[in-house]
C-alpha cells in the first residue's frame, strides 16, 4: 500500500540513513508561504511530507503547533484549500516525495471519507494519519483509503499494551507512527527510556516501516532512535523554526537532523 512511502524509505536506507518525516502546518503563516516551508524541508533531506491541516481542536498537538493551527486558519487553510492549492504546489514543486496529511477525523468525516480519499489520492497524497482516530473504529476508512491505494498511517501510543501494539502493526500502512512520550507533541530534552524496546516490539510485527515522533527535535535524539526504528518524525521543532526564523531555519534543522540519521 502506498508505494511512493515503500520507496522513500528504500531510498533513504540505500543511502545508509534513517528516514526522515518532515511535518509543517498547511497555511503557516499563509497557504502560499506555507508551499515554501515544505519546500525546503525537502531542500534540507526530508524524506516524506507531514502536511498537516488545521483543526480548531487538536487535541493531539502542543502549544507549538497549535498556535501554527490558530495561524492557518486565520489564513483559510480548510481541508479543501488545502487540497486544491497547497498539496499540488507541493507536489509541483517536490514530485518525488511521499505526501502525508496529517489532521482530525472529524474534518474527513465533514468532507466525507470516499470524496476525500478520492481527492487527496488524486492531488498526490500517499498517506493519512489522524491522532483521534481508534483503531477499533478504522476499518471503514482504511477500506476507502485502500481501494484509492492511499494508506491510513496508523499510530501506536507509548500507553499501548504489547498485545495491543502488535495487533495495530500488524494492520500498518505506509509506516507506523510510534508515539515516543506520553502527552501532546512538543520538543523534549528527554526521551523515555523503554522506547528503544517498544520500537523493536513494533518493528517485529509490521509490514511497514516504523518511525518514532513526538518529543525529537535534535540530531542526537535522532541517531539514538534510528537504532531502533526506519526514522523519525520532527514536526514542532521545525515548526518553530519555520515560524521564528523562516524557511531557511526549517531547512537548516532537518539537514542537521539527517546528520542523526546516517547509520
Amino acid at each position: 500500500m502506498s508505494g511512493e512511502i515503500a520507496a522513500a524509505f528504500a531510498r533513504a536506507k540505500a543511502r545508509g540513513e534513517g528516514a526522515l518525516v518532515a511535518y509543517a502546518m498547511a497555511g503557516d503563516p499563509d497557504l502560499a508561504r506555507s508551499v515554501d516551508v515544505f519546500a525546503a524541508m525537502v531542500e534540507g533531506g526530508a524524506d516524506v511530507l507531514e502536511i498537516g491541516v488545521a483543526f480548531s481542536d487538536p487535541i493531539a498537538d502542543g502549544p507549538v503547533i497549535q498556535g501554527a493551527s490558530e495561524r492557518a486558519l486565520k489564513a483559510g487553510a480548510t481541508l479543501q484549500r488545502v487540497l486544491d492549492e497547497v498539496v499540488p504546489a507541493v507536489r509541483k514543486r517536490c514530485p518525488e516525495t511521499p505526501l502525508v496529511v496529517m489532521t482530525y477525523v472529524n474534518i474527513i468525516m465533514a468532507m466525507g471519507v470516499e470524496r476525500y480519499a478520492k481527492l487527496a489520492r488524486e492531488r498526490g497524497v500517499s498517506g493519512t494519519i489522524l491522532p483521534d482516530l481508534p483503531p477499533e473504529e478504522s476499518g471503514d476508512l482504511r477500506s476507502a483509503f485502500d481501494a484509492v491505494g492511499m494508506a491510513l498511517i496508523p499510530l501506536c501510543a507509548p500507553t499501548t499494551p504489547p498485545a495491543r501494539a502488535e495487533a495495530i502493526a500488524k494492520e500498518g500502512r505506509g509506516f507506523v507512527y510510534c508515539v515516543s512520550v506520553a502527552g501532546v507533541t512538543g520538543m523534549r530534552a528527554d526521551l523515555p527510556k523503554d522506547l528503544s524496546s517498544r520500537l523493536e516490539l513494533v518493528r517485529r510485527s509490521s509490514p511497514v516501516p516504523v518511525v518514532a515522533g513526538f518529543g525529537i527535535s535534535t540530531a542526537e535524539q535522532a541517531r539514538v532512535l534510528a537504532a531502533h526504528s526506519d526514522g523519525v518524525v520532527v514536526g514542532s521543532a521545525l515548526v518553530r523554526a519555520a515560524h521564528t526564523d523562516g524557511p531557511a531555519a526549517a531547512k537548516k534543522l532537518c539537514a542537521e537532523i539527517k546528520q542523526g540519521l546516517k547509520r
